[in-house]
């Protein structure tokens, strides 16, 4: 009889196709490495590629600067990998990840797995107070949509319900790739979007980091606090990107984990093993 071997009683299981990991703010490949590791563990002889540009401080640079540095790595694991790969960006890494899959739409990417990512954009200074100890959520526009703020890689996905005008008119990053403004690679996002055979949107309300949390959903804040909903949304009813196209197609997927912080997404074992072990390709 053959013997299924196991690992912390779970049935180890064969090998995914290679993982790609992109840390968050603040952090760096280290960070990474334990998922990277359970991956491996759970499904021997996986490769993982846990990035490792732009760790620490260095994560506060622009994020076209990031995508075009790290795009070109992306590209070279999937020239290694004809059969395809699987992408994770936890946090800021999310929307890294999304900018390569856009601007470099010739990638073989087959599962994109956001973590607690701020699609929608952010808007919420709490967190930043280490970085940043008197920035204010109703003066922050004032920092962030300037040129020294677009400097800045929050200030990139920076996303003020009340400024509108001034988000289109001076952020340099999340409007682009959101296709809300035209520019001369607006075709290549939609592109690199829709080819992707699965798009896994993780996220929840104890988060405490990510706000509000519905962005790692794609939904905004309106000017009366309410929530918009990627449904609602100009983005998603235009197709802008690609987002309504997965959708119809079932290869959009929305999971809301209750009682996960910030910082427990990439090491908890429940998370790991429901949400993100479970759909790599």
């Amino acid at each position: 009889m053959e013997t299924i071997p196991v690992y912390n009683d779970v049935e180890i299981k064969p090998p995914h196709k290679p993982v790609v990991l992109v840390h968050g703010l603040m952090t760096g490949d280290v960070t990474m490495l334990e998922l990277a590791k359970q991956i491996e563990e759970m499904h021997p002889g996986t490769k993982t590629y846990v990035l490792n540009r732009f760790c620490g401080w260095a994560s506060l640079e622009p994020l076209w600067k990031q995508v075009l540095e790290l795009g070109p790595d992306l590209l070279q694991i999937c020239s290694q990998h004809p059969e395809g790969i699987n992408l994770i960006g936890y946090s800021q890494g999310g929307i890294i990840a999304r900018g390569m899959l856009e601007s470099y739409p010739n990638h073989n990417v087959h599962t994109f797995i956001s973590l607690s990512s701020p699609q929608g954009g952010q808007y919420g200074t709490k967190c930043f107070s280490s970085i940043f100890p008197n920035l204010t959520l109703k003066t922050a526009y004032e920092l962030f949509y300037s040129k020294m703020g677009q400097d800045i890689s929050v200030g990139n996905y920076w996303y003020d319900p009340y400024h509108l005008d001034l988000y289109l008119k001076y952020s340099k990053y999340l409007p682009i790739i959101n296709n809300e403004l035209e520019t001369s690679n607006s075709s290549n996002y939609k592109k690199g979007i829709t080819r992707l055979k699965r798009m896994i949107l993780i996220g929840g309300p104890d988060d405490g980091v990510i706000s509000p949390w519905q962005s790692s959903q794609f939904a905004v804040l309106n000017e009366n606090q309410e929530i918009v909903t990627v449904k609602e949304r100009s983005i998603y009813k235009n197709d802008s990107f690609g987002l309504k196209t997965l959708d119809e197609a079932g290869k959009l997927m929305f999971f809301t984990v209750i009682g996960i912080s910030h910082h427990e997404w990439y090491k908890d074992k429940s998370v790991i093993d429901n949400f993100i072990i479970k759909w790599l390709d």
